[in-house]
């Protein structure tokens, strides 16, 4: 008798099921990544170089920034480029968008890789909560700004590492900041894997016809450095147990490879993958109704003056 795991719990089948590789070519492709200098990014950068493409970052960390550009361009004999932003700073992330699209005439494939965990609601200068912003807002903000650019590249692809996390939903669109609710670490951040995932969606109905494709998809359960901006004791226990149950951060790598070189997904966009594996999204994901709501807030907060994302008119 074959046992059969319920919907909301395939993904522990996926995790462990064998991985789709791709060894298609990414030879003078142009590949933006957000959070290149660490964990998931770090590895798609590393993997992407090695297919031949040109890598773009955008991270926090100037000196980390120059120190994977020396790696890979050394490693793998392509150009690496790199602008300076933090994404928990809209402004940041809008001027290191605008720069990247003064200097790049194409951008074949973007990867938002940029995210944090926080167990404090801690909000930034505009009064938004953290780990929202940073996970949601400003991966929301900056596809945005590059999307002409990358229709007019078509085709092309938009990566958003997103995660099972989205699971714990905990969205709540009339309390996005949690100014009314008890702040919880893993709702606050699958609230805010939950608004991508929403918006991933609208994005697709977005860009039919353009020949960009927008996928989003859970990086595995890997060893990064997300929440080592929490408490001593939170790190210690992520570096000293929580690790050493968690794989090597290079199967995201090779994953994203997949997702950004693989013929088969040439056509394929809005869907969810864990890792090279597509997968269906829990249930609260599908909400039209917050789908909507979620879109046309994020536009507002992320100072768009028109909510048609084809115009992008900041």
């Amino acid at each position: 008798m074959n046992f059969k795991l319920p919907e909301e719990l395939i993904f522990i089948k996926n995790s462990k099921a064998v991985q789709k590789r791709s060894n298609e070519s990414m030879k003078n492709k142009l590949c933006v990544i957000s959070g290149a200098t660490s964990g998931v990014g770090y590895n798609a950068a590393k993997e992407l170089a090695s297919g031949g493409a040109n890598i773009v970052m955008v991270v926090r960390n100037l000196s980390k920034a120059k120190a994977v550009k020396e790696e890979i361009e050394k490693d793998y004999s392509v150009f690496v480029d790199y602008f300076i932003a933090d994404f928990s700073d809209l402004d940041q992330v809008k001027n290191a968008a605008m720069k990247i699209l003064e200097k790049y005439s194409r951008i074949d494939v973007l990867i938002n890789s940029a995210g944090i965990h926080s167990t404090k609601r801690i909000l930034n200068k505009n009064g938004f909560e953290m780990v929202f912003c940073v996970n949601h807002l400003a991966t929301f903000l900056f596809t945005n700004i590059l999307l002409n650019r990358m229709i007019e590249s078509a085709p092309s692809r938009i990566i958003q590492v997103n995660s099972e996390g989205h699971r714990f939903n905990g969205l709540n669109i009339n309390d996005l900041d949690w100014k009314k609710r008890i702040y919880t670490g893993l709702k606050s951040y699958g609230a805010s894997k939950t608004a991508q995932l929403l918006s991933v969606f609208q994005f697709d109905e977005n860009l039919k016809g353009t020949g960009v494709t927008i996928n989003a998809m859970h990086p595995g359960a890997v060893r990064t450095n997300i929440g080592s901006n929490n408490g001593r004791l939170y790190r210690w226990f992520l570096h000293n147990v929580t690790w050493h149950f968690l794989k090597d951060a290079k199967i995201s790598g090779e994953a994203i490879y997949y997702l950004a070189s693989s013929k088969e997904l040439n056509e394929v966009s809005g869907k969810f993958f864990n890792l090279t594996i597509e997968e269906k999204p829990a249930k609260h994901c599908f909400d039209i109704n917050k789908q909507k709501k979620i879109w046309d807030l994020s536009m507002k907060m992320t100072g768009f003056v028109k909510k048609d994302v084809l115009t992008n008119e900041i």
